[in-house]
C-alpha cells in the first residue's frame, strides 16, 4: 500500500500564497498533493467552444503546475464530473485526507456533499476552509440571528466585527515542503476538453494604491481606467481576499465596500438559493414580461439606438468585461426600457463576462429588476441619455466602442424612452397588485 497522502482540490483558488485550505493541508502532517477539476458538469454547459475563461484557466493551471513542480511536486489535472473523478484517483493514491475552500454556489454546495458522502463511505475526512470572503454563512447576521436582506445595516455590523485576525494572510507559501514530491504530471490540451484558444486580457491582479485612493472619484466614469479591474481575479482566487480587504480598510473606504457587497451576496446566495433563478421577492415572478426576440438581439448586440447601452454591450462582446456603471445601465435598459425578464440578461452576462460570479451577477440584474434584496423601486428607470450626460459627457467611451455613433450608420432608438418608462411602471403595478390579489 502506498503512503497515505492528504489532496487539496484548487477550485475558486487558483493561488499558493495566502490559500487557507491549501495552508490547513500543508499543516496535516500528510505530503499534499494538489488536484483541479476541469469540472463537465460546468463546461459542458457552456455555449461558445472559445470562451475565454476556459482559455484562461487552462494557462492559470499551467502555470501552477509549473510553480508546484519547481518544488518537486505536481498538480493533478483531471477533466470529468468530480463524482467520477475522485473515485479513481483513489486507485492510483492512497488519499486519507481531501482539503477545500467553501464555495456558497447552489451547484457547488450539492457536488460538495455529493463528494463528501462518497469520502465518508470510503472513510476519507473532508476539511473545509473559508478563503474566498471574509465572513461567510451565518457570520454576520441580525441580533436573531436572521441573515441580512439590506445592504447598509449588513455592511455596519460587517465593519462592527472585522478584527484584524479575519485579515490575517494565511501563510501556505511558507510550507510548501510538505508538498507530495513527484514527477511531472500530465496537462490535458485545451483542444481535449472541448476548447479552442481565445485570447483574453485581464491584467495583473495588482492594484496600485494611488488607483484606490482616488476610487470614489473614478468609479462611475467608463472612459478612464479608474477602477481596479481585480474582479476576475478575486473570482477565481488568483489573488487574496484578505489582501483586497487590507488594502480598502487602509485607502478607500468606498473600495472596501464593493468588497462587502461581494460578501453580502454570497451571503444571499447561500441562505437564499432560490435567488438564483427566481425572484428574490416572489411578488416580483407576477411581473408579465414581453416576449420579443429581436429587441433581446439589438440589445445584446449593442444595436439599440441608446450609445451608453450600445457601448457597453460592445465593450462586454469584444473583451468579456464591462464597466459596472454600465452594467447597471445596461441591466436597467433591458428589465424597464425593453420589459425583458432579468434572467435572460443574466444568462447573457454569464455566458460573456470573464469574472462572471453567480451570487454577485444575480444580485445585480435583481437589483435592476427592482425584485431582489435591497433593490431599485421598481419606479426607478435609468433615463440612458442621461446617464451617458453624467458619465460620459464628452462621449469618449461611446466614440470607442461605437465608432458609426453621429452618422447615419447609426440605428434609431429601437423605444421611446418616455412610452418604455410609463410602460415599465404599469407593468410592474399590475404584476405587484396580481401578486397582492392572489395571496
Amino acid at each position: 500500500m502506498a503512503a497515505p497522502i492528504a489532496a487539496f482540490w484548487l477550485r475558486r483558488d487558483l493561488r499558493l500564497n495566502d490559500n487557507q485550505g491549501l495552508f490547513k493541508a500543508l499543516q496535516s502532517g500528510l505530503p499534499v498533493l494538489p488536484v483541479f477539476i476541469f469540472d463537465t458538469e460546468i463546461l459542458e454547459v457552456l455555449p461558445d467552444r472559445a470562451d475565454r475563461r476556459v482559455s484562461m484557466l487552462h494557462d492559470v493551471i499551467s502555470q501552477l503546475k509549473a510553480q508546484l513542480e519547481a518544488r518537486g511536486s505536481s498538480l493533478i489535472v483531471a477533466h470529468g464530473n468530480p463524482l467520477d473523478v475522485w473515485p479513481l484517483l483513489t486507485k492510483t493514491y492512497n488519499i486519507k485526507k481531501i482539503f477545500l475552500n467553501r464555495d456558497y454556489e447552489p451547484y457547488a454546495r450539492q457536488r460538495d456533499q455529493a463528494v463528501f458522502d462518497w469520502a465518508k463511505k470510503m472513510d476519507i475526512e473532508m476539511v473545509g476552509a473559508k478563503d474566498s470572503v471574509i465572513f461567510e454563512k451565518s457570520e454576520v447576521t441580525k441580533d436573531d440571528g436572521k441573515p441580512y436582506t439590506v445592504f447598509t445595516p449588513y455592511s455596519k455590523k460587517w465593519m462592527a466585527r472585522l478584527t484584524s485576525e479575519d485579515l490575517a494572510p494565511a501563510p501556505s507559501e511558507n510550507h510548501l515542503q510538505h508538498l507530495y514530491p513527484t514527477a511531472p504530471l500530465p496537462l490535458p490540451s485545451l483542444e481535449s476538453l472541448g476548447f479552442q484558444y481565445t485570447p483574453y486580457e485581464i491584467g495583473t491582479g495588482q492594484p496600485n494604491a494611488n488607483l484606490i485612493d482616488n476610487y470614489h472619484e473614478t468609479r462611475d466614469l467608463p472612459f478612464i481606467k479608474g477602477t481596479s479591474r481585480i474582479s476576475v481575479h478575486l473570482r477565481f482566487g488568483m489573488i487574496s481576499i484578505r489582501a483586497m480587504a487590507q488594502l480598502g480598510l487602509a485607502h478607500n473606504q468606498k473600495w472596501l465596500n464593493e468588497l462587502i457587497w461581494r460578501d453580502f451576496y454570497q451571503n444571499i446566495i447561500y441562505h437564499f438559493p432560490h435567488s438564483a433563478h427566481s425572484a428574490f421577492k416572489p411578488d416580483y415572478d407576477h411581473i408579465t414580461w414581453e416576449q420579443n426576440d429581436a429587441h433581446f438581439q439589438a440589445w445584446c448586440e449593442g444595436k439599440t439606438g441608446y450609445p451608453i447601452v450600445d457601448a457597453g454591450m460592445r465593450e462586454l462582446a469584444a473583451t468579456g468585461f464591462m464597466h459596472n456603471r454600465v452594467r447597471m445601465i445596461t441591466a436597467s435598459f433591458l428589465t424597464k426600457h425593453l420589459l425583458l425578464d432579468w434572467r435572460l440578461g443574466e444568462a447573457w452576462f454569464a455566458q460573456k463576462l470573464m469574472d462572471y460570479d453567480l451570487a454577485s451577477n444575480v444580485g445585480g440584474w435583481q437589483w435592476a429588476a427592482s425584485s431582489g434584496c435591497d433593490a431599485a423601486p421598481y419606479f426607478r428607470v435609468f433615463n440612458p441619455s442621461l446617464q451617458q450626460d453624467k458619465f460620459d459627457k464628452d462621449r469618449l467611451y461611446i466614440k470607442k466602442w461605437v465608432p458609426e455613433y453621429g452618422t447615419a450608420k447609426y440605428p434609431k432608438p429601437i423605444v421611446d424612452h418616455k412610452f418604455a418608462r410609463d410602460r415599465a411602471i404599469a407593468r410592474f403595478q399590475e404584476g405587484l397588485a396580481d401578486a397582492k390579489n392572489s395571496k
